[in-house]
């Protein structure tokens, strides 16, 4: 009996020792894990939240990193990682004197990097309505695009809850910086404002038709195109902008973003995203840079510019419509094809609005016949909707309205 008890004693006591040190073992293994489990999660979300591939950079002499990455347009590019410091720096830490204006999720900066080259700092407010997916959304889009009337991104930074975008300088800044102000707006002359428009559109050609997927702005407006040193437009804040691929046409969101005036009425009341979203938009523009006026304001009891511009075509006094300071020297003719384009663009039946191909094709070419626009939506306050009390009349054919297309499309 002792010998039992002896080797029972002896075998617990092996097993005891066998087991603790295997459990120690194996707790210290698991702890190893979720530490590195950790420290890997916190420089994933130092790097941005981007799965992107590093190279030291120091040929400019700013401490910034290669990044090579995908997204949209077939050929390989890269974009700069820049870090905090740099951008502090070149913006004299963000200081008033550079600060170039503010947009709907931040503030704009100018800065001067070390090698002398001028930028356009974006830094997204931490309580604005940009969060971290449209931040990675507006970087991987505008990394890849490639075109003249598109603002370019030198690169971005994600570093101590800082979210900042680099573009290239625009030393004219916004277009609504200079068309609203009856001050600087005599810079822009008839020419000026025709080469704003059509480069628009061919941007706008750009992200619907030629690049490898289709892209709806779903924000262009006034103070989202750029202007160059020679007032060449840029399209710039891609931060709302949809993707949509293969033959993909059109898309429903109950998140509707943009500015309310340049919306039309399908995406504000049924969320219908396609690229006559963009086609409206484009077209309240059209009418504000040949007016010289923003489309909310109140016009001879209209409600806004594109009721006012409808009215004044439906009147037989397009006309009325052109800016007073382009004087009599401009040519009418272009003029009024550009309000009658515009009215086109912003039909209230979305497939009525004629594609941005057809609408650089009309801009290119002063003998092609235009269809006659039916009236644009009105949209109230209250979220409701209806056509302009005109289309009535309209539809009956108004003589005036027949004679006046004749008159300037040269039938």
């Amino acid at each position: 009996m002792k010998h039992e008890k002896k080797k029972s004693s002896t075998s617990s006591i092996i097993i005891i020792a066998t087991v603790i040190p295997s459990a120690v073992l194996l707790l210290a293994i698991c702890l190893f894990c979720i530490y590195r489990r950790k420290t890997r999660q916190k420089g994933r979300n130092d790097q941005s939240h981007v799965s992107l591939n590093q190279n030291e950079r120091s040929n400019t002499g700013d401490r910034r990193e290669q990044i090579g990455h995908g997204g949209v347009g077939g050929d390989e590019n890269t974009s700069l990682l820049f870090h905090l410091d740099t951008i502090v720096a070149c913006t004299d830490n963000f200081s008033d004197a550079n600060k170039l204006g503010e947009g709907g999720y931040g503030p704009v900066y100018k800065g001067k990097l070390q090698d002398g080259k001028m930028v356009a700092v974006k830094r997204l407010s931490k309580n604005s309505g940009q969060g971290l997916e449209e931040f990675k959304n507006e970087v991987i889009l505008i990394a890849k695009l490639q075109h003249r009337n598109l603002v370019r991104l030198l690169g971005f930074c994600f570093e101590r809850q800082e979210k900042l975008l680099v573009y290239e300088y625009m030393p004219k800044k916004s277009l609504d910086t200079i068309l609203f102000d009856p001050e600087k707006s005599p810079q822009l002359d008839w020419m000026k404002r025709f080469n704003i428009i059509v480069g628009i559109a061919k941007g706008l050609l750009y992200l619907h038709e030629d690049s490898r997927l289709r892209i709806i702005h779903r924000d262009l407006k006034a103070a989202n195109i750029l202007l160059d040193s020679d007032l060449n437009p840029k399209i710039s804040d891609f931060g709302t902008a949809r993707l949509f691929g293969g033959d993909e046409t059109q898309a429903n969101t109950i998140n509707i973003v943009g500015t309310y005036g340049y919306m039309p009425v399908e995406y504000i009341l049924q969320g219908i995203i396609s690229v006559k979203t963009d086609i409206y938009s484009f077209g309240v523009l059209l009418l504000e840079i040949v007016c010289g006026r923003k489309n909310n304001e109140p016009l001879e009891g209209s409600q806004g510019l594109v009721e006012y511009a409808w009215r004044l075509w439906h009147d037989g006094r397009p006309i009325e419509l052109m800016d007073p300071s382009l004087g009599e020297t401009c040519p009418r003719n272009q003029v009024l094809r550009c309000i009658h384009i515009g009215l086109l663009c912003v039909q209230a039946d979305a497939t009525e609005r004629p594609p941005i191909s057809s609408v650089v094709v009309m801009f290119g070419s002063d003998s092609s016949s235009l269809s006659l626009p039916m009236p644009p939506p009105m949209v109230f306050d209250d979220g409701t909707s209806t056509s302009s009390d005109v289309s009535a009349n309209y539809r009956e054919g108004n003589s005036v309205n027949e004679v006046s297309i004749t008159d300037f499309d040269g039938r």
